[in-house]
């Protein structure tokens, strides 16, 4: 992964983290950021943003791109599409977040029908095929705030938040570089997220 591709995410997750803090209340929203959490297979995963709150747990994956975006949820990839007519694939994030909450489940012992899967375009992106209600690229935190069954007690969301907190491996570059270096050798040179 290069610089310009790793600062291009860094500014959309800074965006989300913004975001969370401006229009979430911190006293329901219980926010988390860059997220990486080992797998039961030894494996690692890297979540942008995890919200818990007593409406669920939210995986967000962000992504910071451009131009025209086409993608359907059964797809292994999607495609983005730059004026100047350059296109670009990137792993479905719909499937990076599916592992996301279903490795963050595993290790909270949370059922994974409480988790939240959401992706968040930042960036000037305009969707060219249909997406399902859980990928935006404008309203994020409202549909957030639009789940409102509640499925945790306030101790559960404490107790919850603390686990993710202490469970989580190190924010380093060390940590960083290890994820990188599993995510080439399990998917190759091909271009992929990050996650």
């Amino acid at each position: 992964m290069g610089l310009l591709s790793s600062l291009k995410g860094w500014f959309g997750e800074a965006a989300g983290s913004l975001a969370q803090r401006m229009l979430l209340d911190t006293t329901i929203y219980h926010s988390i950021n860059n997220v990486t959490i080992l797998a039961a297979d030894g494996s690692s995963t890297q979540i942008d943003h995890v919200i818990v709150s007593k409406h669920g747990i939210f995986a967000i994956e962000a992504k910071n791109m451009n131009g025209w975006i086409f993608g359907n949820p059964k797809d292994a990839q999607w495609t983005q599409s730059i004026p100047g007519g350059r296109k670009y694939r990137f792993q479905n994030p719909l499937r990076q977040n599916y592992r996301h909450t279903k490795v963050l489940s595993e290790f909270l012992g949370v059922d994974h029908g409480l988790f939240h899967s959401v992706v968040m375009f930042w960036g000037e992106s305009t969707f060219k095929t249909p997406m399902p209600e859980n990928v935006l690229n404008t309203g994020y935190t409202g549909y957030i705030k639009s789940k409102t069954a509640v499925l945790f007690s306030d101790s559960d969301v404490l107790q919850i938040t603390e686990a993710i907190q202490t469970g989580r491996l190190p924010k380093t570059w060390a940590t960083r570089k290890e994820h990188i270096d599993a995510l080439k050798a399990r998917y190759g040179k091909q271009k992929w997220g990050s996650k």
